[in-house]
């Protein structure tokens, strides 16, 4: 088993992980950040693969008291990261699936004390109201910094949407530390108070404040939606009394949760909400939009942000969605209107993004829909007259949906003109001049001929996007969207206060 690399420079000089013989350890042995084969289910029945533990659990505190196997191993349940495998496949399995059998890599040795850590502040250190300056590793000397108590994130789901000055501040420092990491010194993380969150997501974004909230360990096993039941694919901060709950209920029109499915039935006899909390805006066929206002709906909004960590990596805000409006597209039949996807966008953008946070929900994956919720954003973009982009980083799916809607629409585009710019371009579909040209040069368009560069389709690329749009069964149609661009005051856009 080779060791993994590391990109720390502390690491380098690190003697490589020990790595112990299979039969030489137990199951007792095996702990966070242990390397070691398991049984995984492949098309040919089980199959041996090289998977990293992230976390441990008693088996009957997964079950919630259901008797548990005999096999050995079985009294835990690991959740483990399979190597070269994408981390929505992350999962927790029995311990009987571990091979002991065979060979076992340990977590990475720490560091001898005071190697590496020069001019860091201990987190058991206590910080005087008038802190000295300490050196640090290049030996300049700088301020020493508060070490903050990281907690857990707190955060309510109440009813009460106007008693949002009752609601404390949410501590989002985060331990960046990998899970199974032995190193006993590291940096304090930053913390963001709610003033500062909000400055911050105004400023530069909503995605992107605490990438390590990726690290997390998925704390849910499925939900039921409805008549659909899918696999949660990520970690989602649901009150932790619902965590590890073999199935979480959740009413499809107001998106309560609940721990059982009798729970649900007798929420669902007294909840007459049948639709999504908003004014419904686009029509066709069996399709509606709705626009939600986070300010004004703040429990929906919050729940629908929870059910979207599930299943988005690097969403990591999820309580404060006063700053958004929100755009949930729904198919419609006698029960009512049942949510597909949505998309949320910032009622005052500084980078002018169109599209804060975008999902299909699983269940109605590849059948279009993420296109429709693409060509919608940019059909409001329109109504706007501005040009839109999505926010960034965009999850995996969510890149692959944007390539395909923007080769898409600038091919159809450049099929029907003979000649035209990348600004003029622009102007007609509403996507912004970087990402035009980013679509171009994937597709190889772009050619230099008699000293200036030109867009040439060829004869490849008009046949796939033939086959693209013969694909499509869903359109748009913007004479169906009653829409007018929402104008908010100062006041209104105060958000947190």
């Amino acid at each position: 088993m080779a060791p993994s690399a590391h990109s720390n420079k502390d690491d380098l000089n690190l003697p490589p992980p020990k790595v112990s013989p299979g039969g030489s350890y137990d199951i007792e042995d095996v702990q966070a950040g242990c390397k070691l084969y398991v049984l995984r289910p492949g098309p040919n029945g089980m199959e041996e693969r090289l998977a990293e533990i992230l976390s441990r659990r008693d088996h009957h505190t997964a079950m919630n008291g259901m008797a548990v196997d005999s096999q050995p191993g079985s009294q835990y349940e690991y959740f483990v990261h399979w190597e070269n495998f994408n981390k929505r496949l992350d999962e927790w399995i029995s311990g009987a699936r571990l091979l002991l059998s065979r060979e076992m890599e340990w977590p990475r040795p720490k560091p001898p004390p005071g190697k590496g850590s020069q001019g860091k502040v201990p987190q058991k250190t206590q910080v005087s109201k008038a802190p000295k300056a300490r050196k640090g590793t290049g030996g300049s000397a700088t301020p020493a910094m508060p070490v903050q108590e990281l907690k857990p994130p707190t955060f309510k789901l109440t009813q009460d949407d106007e008693d949002e000055d009752a609601e404390g501040e949410m501590d989002m420092s985060v331990d960046l530390e990998e899970p199974g990491s032995t190193r006993d010194s590291r940096e304090p993380t930053p913390f963001f108070s709610k003033k500062q969150e909000i400055e911050k997501l105004r400023t530069s974004g909503s995605m992107t404040q605490s990438i390590s909230e990726i690290a997390r360990v998925k704390n849910l096993n499925r939900l039921q939606i409805g008549k659909h039941e899918v696999e949660a694919w990520y970690f989602s901060p649901y009150p932790k009394e619902y965590a590890h709950l073999p199935i979480l209920y959740i009413c499809e029109f107001c998106l309560s949760f609940y721990p059982s499915s009798f729970m649900l039935l007798r929420h669902r006899s007294k909840c007459n909400l049948l639709h999504p909390p908003g004014n419904e805006i686009y029509r066709d066929d069996d399709i509606s939009f709705f626009e939600v206002d986070g300010r004004r709906q703040l429990t929906w909004c919050r729940n629908l942000s929870l059910i979207s960590k599930c299943f988005l990596d690097h969403k990591t805000l999820y309580y404060d969605v006063q700053p958004f409006m929100y755009y949930i597209m729904t198919q419609r039949d006698s029960h009512g209107c049942h949510i597909i996807g949505y998309f949320s966008k910032e009622k005052e953008s500084s980078e002018n993004y169109n599209v804060a946070c975008i999902l299909t929900l699983p269940q109605h994956q590849r059948h279009g829909y993420g296109k429709l919720l693409i060509e919608f954003s940019y059909e409001l973009s329109k109504k706007e007259g501005k040009l839109g982009s999505p926010e960034k980083p965009l999850s995996d799916l969510g890149l692959l949906g944007y390539r395909a809607y923007w080769a898409e629409t600038i091919l159809e585009l450049l099929k029907n003109e003979e000649e035209l710019s990348i600004d003029e371009i622009a102007q007609k579909t509403s996507i912004t001049h970087a990402d035009i040209m980013n679509t171009c040069t994937t597709l190889q368009l772009i050619k230099h001929f008699k000293g200036a560069h030109v867009i040439c389709l060829t004869e490849s690329v008009l046949e796939q996007h033939e086959k693209s749009i013969a694909k499509r069964k869903r359109k748009i149609k913007p004479e169906n969207l009653q829409w007018r661009p929402p104008v908010f005051t100062r006041e209104q856009l105060r958000f947190g206060y």
